[in-house]
């Protein structure tokens, strides 16, 4: 998870597209632009639980998985999987889900030349 982090994400995301091969894959994990995200990232995580510094998320650079989509695809890559993640606290565990709306993944090829 570093997209959210990206100051300039059109650029990251070209650039990430450009070094893979034909072929390859690309694997890119964000948080979603939703208010469960923003409760869950920033008000549990950072400011409730302090699991991270107060500050370390900016709602404003959480994307949606269609944008994301977007800048994957103006780069010549096609998305092929994607996935929604969730914490289970009770459990401590992280696990693979339906549910996109707090944090996702998303799998792209570059087409073979």
């Amino acid at each position: 998870e570093v997209v959210e982090h990206v100051d300039n994400v059109p650029l990251y995301m070209k650039s990430c597209a450009e070094l893979v091969a034909p072929g390859g894959l690309m694997f890119t994990a964000t948080i979603n632009r939703t208010p469960r995200a923003y409760a869950l990232a920033i008000v549990g995580a950072e400011r409730a639980l302090r699991w991270l510094p107060p500050g370390t998320h900016d709602f404003a650079k959480f994307l949606t998985p269609d944008e994301v989509k977007v800048l994957i695809e103006r780069n010549g890559m096609r998305i092929t999987d994607r996935t929604g993640v969730v914490y289970n606290p009770l459990r401590d565990e992280w696990r693979q889900s339906a549910d996109m709306g707090v944090n996702y993944m998303l799998l792209a090829e570059k087409p073979s030349a």
